[in-house]
């Protein structure tokens, strides 16, 4: 099976390394990273990004082990627009996290539209962080939590 994946990935989490586990179970997969001048336009709060090879090596790092464990193999490519790479043929599935699943929906529409069949959409639930909120790299950008979901020193219930 060939899984298809997208995201800014910046810095890369357990959240993140949820979705990875979940499509190397599946299949092989191929990893859309948005480019320098999508990546702020998917940002849910706007932050700054580190340049595209920055977070290629940084993700690529990542997936590398996780590939070799499960056995398969995987590709990043770059995503030039929102619906990237699983609008083209080849794909089987997508993992998407809850807040995307309607772009998934939005990518089988679109495949409907090319006459290709619509991919399994894999909806992998947020990991909670410490304090039970989901991880998300705005929260790691803002210091309130590591990429493990761990609250920061300055964060910790004795200090609040």
């Amino acid at each position: 099976m060939q899984v298809a994946l997208g995201g800014t990935f910046d810095p890369v989490h357990d959240g993140h390394r949820a979705l990875f586990e979940r499509a190397f179970e599946l299949g092989d997969v191929t990893v859309g990273l948005t480019s320098d001048e999508l990546a702020p336009e998917t940002r849910q709060v706007p932050r700054r990004v580190r340049p595209f090879e920055e977070r290629r090596a940084a993700l690529e790092a990542e997936l590398e082990p996780l590939a070799a464990d499960a056995g398969r193999e995987f590709e990043v490519r770059k995503l030039e627009e929102p619906t990237g790479i699983a609008t083209e043929p080849g794909f089987d599935a997508i993992v998407v996290s809850p807040e995307t699943h309607a772009g998934a929906e939005r990518i089988n529409e679109i495949r409907e539209e090319r006459g290709l069949d619509p991919l399994r959409i894999e909806v992998v639930d947020h990991v909670p962080a410490e304090d039970g909120e989901r991880i998300s790299s705005t929260r790691i950008v803002r210091g309130e939590i590591d990429r493990h979901g761990n609250l920061t020193p300055e964060r910790t219930p004795e200090t609040e």
